[in-house]
């Protein structure tokens, strides 16, 4: 048998988080492209040896987090560090202990209205997605855009208050005292480059979030709840497994949080009809499922325009829209928050407003048909539902005031 010691293997590759030390540069109109060619993309595979273009790759992912985390503070955003101890603590307090970072903006004590938005758990904090940020530039494919359009100039005095969760940093790393997600684990240091990834154990775990639907549920209790107030609205925005969860979460405890949830809007929805939603309280105008189905609206990969009427609702409780995005379900927030946003406000403007159920004629049928036909929305006003045609558009903006209930 012949043991190895680490000085006889090859080291570990390391590659700077400095973009000019990568060979890369931002362009004028906010890309990552190489410094030698303007038109040349990030490049992942730069060697035969995987562990080079992991590396490689987590460098450059490191630079984009600290170009994207800056430009997020700038706009209004401070970092707030969960688990609380007696409150909130300061955004530069310095710990060691495991914690997660979420971004807050400087308005929360004071806004009648907050939106909260859940991402998806394989994706750093302020991260739509790295693909977009390499097609279409930082901006775009971060929270950066989104965040400037909730806040706008003046953050401190807006009535809005913008709260982003972090789904995906939630392994506590020892060695750089960082919350950080599954990828940035597996590139992370090793004493030889045949090493395998650390092991997990009790120290990885991050108090009260040691996974995202027990940091959402932090999120939502310890975040959104001591700010609260009789007029307080939150608008909830959940994209793919944090949607999900946010919606479980929301089901069993919605005799608590009625009061104050405005409108949901979902992207790349893993919500079912059949495990995950009670569709028996669907009649029910009091359910959480009554207001999904009249208050909230998901966005599926499709390549129509943004906030075209798809097909989905017997199979996620809501009505679904284009995103604009026809590949990659992690680019469904770059392509379609603005029209999430447009439709939010109007939630929000607007109490007594219901979204129209709308059904495909080719879905329907006789049990749905009656479900509906006796479905009532909040405040005992009637939630219509209409069957379309394939070939009949529907505005993505366009909802009816709910009706006065018939005697």
């Amino acid at each position: 048998m012949y043991v190895y010691r680490n000085s006889d293997l090859p080291p570990d590759p390391h590659f700077p988080a400095n973009l000019e030390k990568l060979g890369y540069t931002i362009t004028a109109d906010d890309k990552i492209r190489s410094s030698t060619d303007l038109t040349a993309e990030f490049k992942y595979k730069i060697n035969r040896n995987d562990r080079y273009n992991v590396k490689n790759r987590e460098a450059m992912d490191e630079c984009i987090r600290r170009i994207v985390m800056n430009r997020l503070q700038e706009a209004g955003l401070e970092i707030w560090r969960l688990p609380f101890a007696n409150g909130p603590q300061e955004s530069k307090a310095p710990t060691n202990e495991p914690h997660v970072p979420i971004l807050v903006s400087k308005n929360l004590v004071k806004a009648a209205r907050v939106i909260v938005v859940f991402g998806e758990p394989i994706q750093d904090l302020g991260i739509w997605a790295y693909r977009s940020i390499g097609a279409d530039g930082i901006n775009f494919g971060s929270a950066v855009n989104f965040t400037k359009s909730v806040l706008g100039d003046a953050t401190e005095n807006t009535d809005t208050a913008l709260v982003i969760a972090n789904t995906g940093q939630l392994l506590w790393h020892c060695a750089s005292s960082r919350a950080v997600t599954q990828r940035t684990w597996e590139a992370a240091d090793r004493p030889a480059g045949p090493w395998g990834q650390a092991t997990r154990s009790w120290r990885n775990k991050i108090p009260g979030n040691k996974d995202w639907p027990e940091h959402i549920q932090y999120v939502f209790e310890h975040v959104l709840w001591p700010w609260l107030n009789e007029k307080s609205r939150i608008d909830v925005i959940g994209l793919s497994e944090g949607g999900q969860s946010a919606l479980e979460y929301l089901q069993k405890r919605w005799a608590v949080w009625k009061p104050y949830i405005s409108g949901i809007c979902l992207g790349n929805p893993l919500q079912s009809t059949a495990v995950d939603l009670d569709m028996s309280t669907l009649t029910d105008p009091q359910s959480f499922t009554a207001f999904l189905a009249s208050r909230g609206r998901a966005y599926v990969v499709s390549s129509d325009e943004v906030g075209k009427f798809q097909s989905g609702y017997r199979e996620h409780g809501c009505n679904c829209y284009a995103s604009g995005e026809e590949l990659n379900a992690e680019c469904i927030m770059p392509h379609a928050w603005r029209d999430m946003l447009v439709w939010l406000n109007m939630l929000y403007l607007n109490p007594g407003y219901a979204e129209q159920v709308m059904i495909r004629a080719e879905d329907m049928d006789e049990e749905t048909r009656e479900a509906l036909e006796n479905m009532t929305a909040p405040d005992e006003k009637d939630v219509q539902a209409e069957v379309v045609t394939k070939d009949e558009e529907v505005n993505p903006t366009e909802t009816k005031p709910a009706e006065a209930q018939q005697e």
